[in-house]
């Protein structure tokens, strides 16, 4: 049986740069081929339904009638096999227009249906969709509202929120796509999807965690990727680098950053007792980074105020008085673009999601300069934030008995070295879900969270990565068999796996949550 794998060659930050650049529906294959690691290995599944074929043309769909929308073009892809679908979904009174792409399989409709979320802010895209069509998934996406992933949708020509856009962005859009998709794979095949699945990372991953809390009714099995959950709070801490930078006066280079990252994992690697460039536990990691002092980093000595500078990073952020708001990211994370800097002489430049939510969506000012704010400043923005959008953007409910009754399946995977979004927000979230919800045995028949070392934003680096992460999903909804450990492999560029381990699932602090299983050498 052939097995699909599609191999990643753009970084997490190329492709927010390209999402939000005008260019990005020229890298429609490169993008793809990055979204591998929604999937991992992927065997094909067994139809639903057997020898299904469409009841009505594909051109006809233009005639179905949606509520509050309208079918706006339907015509056959010979090359992918489909018919994709162009609809149009708004929200009266409010002038707004989210628009939903679907594709539906002419041959071999598998007889599910998959949403697939977006990142940044875009709400998503069709050029997602070509791992999903292989497998005969019909498969939809939104884009929320807005064209394009900045936030200059958040403000309306006045320079006033523009709210109706906001709730598109933050849940009603993705909720709209999944109504419609729904609909047009009955009125195409003569029959509705069996299951509903809906796979998303960073954005994508809170969208599919709002569609448990708000719509339970809406997905059978829900894929959670490195999700932006506990939003408000987490999106905005991405400013806290450029806090402490300011607040140190240290403003460090773009090269010695990176290096800074690399020199830590090498230092701290060997603390677990294996050499494989891959710090296993860096939520627990005994580290000071006041031993790197001295060193040549990117071409410059590490110096007692870098080492401050990455202290406070890693404490997270703080009020004015040193009170706890929220985490920091964690030991090995890349910190090139939350720390970011550019000019001469150096000043901050964060990364534009972090830019563009306290520009647009906290100060209602496109031209604030967020690279000298000040820690009073980020407390503001930060109380404010999670006041203003906690029942818009934070999805911190972790009330799940909906989805739970429906026999809902969730999974939510993070990284261990997310270099945008602290790793401890999801398991804040899945500590409150356990509590919520009965307690860890409970919580887990129809919720996992696993955590996975030495990975990024994107499920990139040293160590292995998740392989069957989505097929787990499916034989956890369709068969009632839980993941209760997830494969993990690191291969080269032939495709070889040199080393191997098991993920197994969050519990607590207390259990264990990886298992090496080969090719890592032991330290001396």
């Amino acid at each position: 049986m052939k097995t699909m794998r599609l191999v990643s060659t753009v970084s997490f930050m190329a492709v927010l740069t390209l999402l939000t650049s005008t260019v990005f529906a020229q890298n429609r294959n490169q993008l793809a081929r990055y979204l591998w690691h929604w999937y991992g290995d992927v065997a094909p599944l067994k139809p639903i339904y057997t020898e299904v074929t469409p009841v009505c043309g594909c051109e006809t769909l233009t005639n179905i009638s949606l509520a509050n929308g309208k079918v706006m073009a339907a015509s056959v892809n010979q090359e992918e096999g489909t018919c994709n679908v162009t609809a149009i979904v708004n929200h009266p009174p409010a002038n707004d227009s989210v628009k939903v792409w679907i594709a539906l399989p002419l041959k071999n409709w598998n007889g599910r249906f998959q949403g697939n979320g977006g990142g940044g802010f875009l709400g998503g895209a069709d050029w997602t969709f070509g791992n999903a069509i292989s497998q005969g998934f019909a498969v939809g996406a939104t884009n929320t509202g807005h064209e394009g992933g900045s936030a200059t949708f958040a403000l309306d020509s006045n320079r006033s929120l523009n709210w109706q856009l906001i709730q598109d962005n933050a849940y009603l859009g993705i909720h709209d796509m999944t109504v419609v998709g729904k609909e047009l794979v009955k009125a195409f095949y003569g029959k509705p999807a069996k299951y509903a699945y809906f796979v998303g990372g960073s954005m994508g991953g809170r969208q599919g965690l709002s569609e448990a809390q708000r719509y339970p009714e809406d997905y059978d099995g829900i894929l959670s990727l490195y999700p932006a959950v506990n939003f408000t709070r987490s999106v905005t801490s991405g400013l806290w680098p450029q806090v402490v930078m300011h607040q140190v006066n240290n403003y460090i280079p773009a090269q010695k950053i990176t290096a800074i990252s690399k020199a830590v994992i090498e230092a701290a690697d060997s603390q677990d007792g294996v050499v494989d460039s891959v710090i296993q536990d860096p939520i627990h990691l005994k580290f000071d980074p006041k031993v790197l002092v001295g060193k040549n980093m990117g071409g410059s000595i590490f110096t007692e105020a870098d080492a401050e500078v990455l202290r406070r990073i890693w404490q997270g952020p703080r009020t004015v008085d040193g009170k706890f708001l929220w985490y920091g990211f964690l030991p090995g994370a890349d910190l090139s673009a939350t720390a970011g800097t550019t000019g001469q002489p150096l000043v901050g430049k964060p990364a534009e999601t972090f830019d563009y939510w306290a520009r647009y969506f906290l100060l209602a000012n496109p031209n604030w300069q967020s690279s000298k704010i000040t820690q009073a400043q980020f407390q503001l923005l930060f109380n404010q934030a999670v006041e203003q959008y906690k029942e818009v953007y934070a999805t911190d409910n972790p009330d799940l008995t909906g989805f739970r009754d429906k026999g809902g399946k969730l999974m939510i995977l993070q990284g261990l070295t997310d270099q945008l979004l602290p790793p401890q927000a999801a398991i804040d979230y899945y500590g409150k879900v356990q509590a919520r919800m009965g307690g860890a045995k409970k919580t887990a028949a129809f919720t996992r969270l696993f955590l996975l070392p030495g990975l990024d934003h994107a499920l990139n680096g040293a160590a292995p990565k998740p392989i069957n992460h989505f097929v787990s999903l499916v034989r956890w909804v369709e068969e009632g068999k839980a993941p209760e450990q997830l494969k993990g492999e690191l291969r080269d560029g032939s495709n070889k796996a040199i080393r191997s381990c098991i993920f197994y699932p969050y519990l607590s602090e207390a259990t264990k949550f990886v298992e090496r299983t080969g090719g890592a050498q032991a330290s001396q």
